[in-house]
């Protein structure tokens, strides 16, 4: 259940209630692909850095080490040793990256792995049976994202059959919550809203998936090529056809500002591989830009990477410290980064959903992206 808590504008601050826990939004879901953070993070280490949703993906961990297997170990929780929300999404995305390896039929798609070659087969019926297995809190409805470039044809014909897909995903997920050996009875699914930056296909899809009632609504295929001021127009187109008292994630987004952006428009969670991407290459995220702790000027700094900063990294080690574990190809040094990295985003998460309680979410933002301004990426 999601309750709207305060409306700043667009800007919502809400509560979604769900069998693993409360998830206060907006908030940022920190991605562990395949059921574990990249950089050596524990799930230890999320508690303590402020995570309240994990994000893992259906297509890989079906590949490796199997759904089958997952379940077999308790389901994704047990798994990993964690016991707050977790989100999958449905492989959608990567079986559809895959373009050399994969044929899309009305049933679902063939493609071969990208692990071994061998054939594997997945459509609505399939995604949910694997997210069921692994038991996570949100399962993702299975769809087509199609490229942001593809013609309106195209893209009308995908969007209709990713509304009859869904419909199948629903169909399938009642059965398997009712069925007495599924882990997660309560299992939710979120549809996806999706139609390139055909601002009318995309409008029609949001109203039609709608009327689905379903637990909550993503908008997908955005922060794939077009430039952030598309992504932001399609979202003011959008987000008002989406249920206000549904939470609405915005997919793969993004940088902070995206997700300030975001936020604005009534986007309530994201998830994106940057912070801990960034993180491994020794780029981290201050309120006063992104810096490159590679760089020669840091190799005597004996301040934190941001003073008053209260993770791990900032807590007990130098610049210069993590910039020589870097250089020297010490993991410690990647792992401080991204640990850093994740904190500051769901710190600033924080910061968001005080702000819309306090009715000064525009001045919190623009104060924000001021700080900011003097770092690339953000």
């Amino acid at each position: 259940m999601y309750e709207l808590i305060k409306r700043d504008g667009l800007a919502k601050r809400g509560r979604f209630h769900t069998v693993h826990g409360v998830i206060e939004t907006p908030v940022f879901m920190n991605v562990g692909t395949a059921a574990a953070i990249k950089g050596a993070v524990s799930t230890d280490d999320l508690r303590g850095i402020k995570t309240q949703v994990e994000l893992s993906n259906t297509y890989h961990l079906h590949v490796r080490p199997g759904d089958e297997v997952v379940k077999k170990m308790g389901g994704l929780h047990k798994f990993m040793n964690w016991d707050k929300p977790i989100l999958t999404d449905s492989g959608g995305f990567q079986v559809f990256s895959l373009s050399d390896l994969r044929k899309i039929r009305e049933e679902g798609v063939h493609f071969h792995s990208h692990v071994d070659g061998r054939k594997i087969f997945m459509g609505p019926e399939e995604s949910m049976q694997i997210q069921s297995n692994l038991a996570s809190t949100i399962a993702m409805a299975f769809d087509e994202c199609p490229s942001s470039i593809a013609d309106r044809e195209y893209m009308r014909d995908s969007v209709a059959r990713t509304t009859r897909w869904l419909a199948r995903c629903r169909t399938e997920m009642d059965r398997l919550n009712s069925l007495p050996d599924t882990i997660n009875q309560k299992q939710m699914l979120f549809g996806i809203n999706q139609g390139g930056i055909y601002e009318d296909i995309r409008v029609e899809h949001a109203k039609q998936i709608t009327e689905m009632e379903l637990d909550g609504y993503a908008i997908g295929g955005l922060a794939v090529g077009e430039s952030h001021e598309e992504m932001y127009r399609i979202l003011e187109a959008v987000v008002p056809y989406l249920p206000v008292e549904k939470p609405t994630y915005l997919m793969g987004v993004g940088t902070p500002a995206n997700i300030l952006e975001g936020v604005e428009r009534g986007v309530d969670f994201f998830d994106c591989v940057y912070p801990t991407r960034n993180g491994r290459h020794g780029h981290v995220y201050t309120n006063h830009g992104k810096l490159n702790l590679f760089n020669a000027k840091f190799e005597l700094d004996d301040s934190p990477i941001e003073e008053g900063c209260q993770c791990p990294a900032c807590r007990s080690y130098s610049r210069g410290y993590i910039r020589h574990l870097l250089k020297a190809k010490e993991m410690l040094g990647m792992r401080l980064c991204v640990l850093h990295n994740l904190y500051f985003y769901n710190t600033m998460m924080e910061e968001i959903r005080a702000a819309i309680e306090a009715g000064e979410y525009k001045s919190y933002k623009e104060k924000k992206l001021e700080g900011m301004k003097n770092g690339k990426d953000i």
